[in-house]
């Protein structure tokens, strides 16, 4: 389908779980896996291969496209997966706030201690976000 006729009622975001971070570790582990493999294989060979850039209208700090349509209320300020493909097997996540400003965080512990579902790394993430 056509990304210009997408309807604005389609959902686009879910919510960034532990299932999600499992996904997203099993994706890059078969990434590893994957270029480990055509390393062995095209050792010789200088093969270039095509590599995914961020989207420029999904970066941080810049307004949610209409193109996703809205934002259900109960998922602002909400940790959500990543709709940006590049981030698809990075450890990253998105939260949106009122505004429909994009805030990009890792999934990877702070201070090696406080994973993202943390309450207390929740709370400072609201505080953040919150203009």
């Amino acid at each position: 389908m056509d990304p210009l006729f997408w309807s604005s009622e389609t959902n686009n975001f879910r919510r960034f779980t532990p299932e999600s971070l499992a996904a997203i570790e099993e994706r890059i582990a078969k990434k590893k896996e994957q270029q480990a493999k055509a390393n062995r294989e095209d050792k010789d060979q200088g093969v270039e291969e095509d590599k995914l850039t961020p989207q420029l209208d999904l970066k941080a700090c810049k307004k949610l496209p209409s193109l996703y349509g809205d934002l259900p209320v109960e998922l602002i300020g909400e940790p959500l997966e990543d709709v940006d493909p590049y981030y698809s097997d990075h450890k990253t996540f998105m939260v949106i706030n009122r505004r429909r400003t994009i805030f990009r965080f890792t999934a990877t512990p702070a201070l090696c201690i406080v994973g993202p579902f943390n309450p207390i790394r929740k709370a400072a993430i609201k505080i953040l976000i919150h203009s």
